[in-house]
């Protein structure tokens, strides 16, 4: 089941994004990793940016989440993460497709990390397309505020509806 989740289910949101997250760890630069790889008062500074996150619970267990930021003209898909023991078997697929059910601009980007190969090839999957490096830069400038070493590391997908 799919549901929208607020500043109140910080807690649940934080493991799950945490623990995804460590697959991450020796895959991208050392200088880009941290511990917690999100921490909670950064996931409330996304909450008051606009960032919406959508949850999907399995046995009453909130095991994945995906969330959506509308900037502009187009919607970014932002913090994108499944339990480590809940990946693989769709449950990715089933927050993708309810995200694009709730678009409502023409154009849905993904940034992630260039080295995170299994991301880029689900977004490959779901009919995204990847941006050339230039592309890429662009985009991360006029929609994202990411650190240069993250832009740097990073890859941009966009699926046009």
């Amino acid at each position: 089941m799919i549901t929208e989740y607020t500043k109140k289910d910080l807690l649940h949101i934080l493991n799950v994004i945490n623990d995804a997250a460590l697959k991450y760890k020796g895959v991208i630069p050392d200088s880009c990793w941290k511990e917690p790889y999100m921490p909670e008062q950064e996931l409330i500074s996304e909450f008051d940016n606009g960032v919406r996150i959508f949850g999907y619970k399995k046995n009453n267990i909130l095991v994945g989440v995906m969330g959506i930021q509308e900037v502009e003209d187009i919607t970014l898909i932002r913090h994108a993460y499944i339990l480590s023991g809940y990946q693989g078997i769709g449950i990715g697929k089933s927050l993708l497709q309810y995200l694009f059910k709730i678009n409502r601009s023409s154009s849905m980007l993904v940034g992630t990390w260039q080295d995170a190969t299994w991301a880029i090839r689900f977004y490959i999957k779901n009919n995204f397309v990847l941006h050339t490096r230039k592309q890429t830069n662009l985009l991360l400038q006029r929609y994202w505020q990411v650190p240069i070493k993250q832009m740097i590391n990073s890859v941009v997908l966009e699926k046009l509806s």
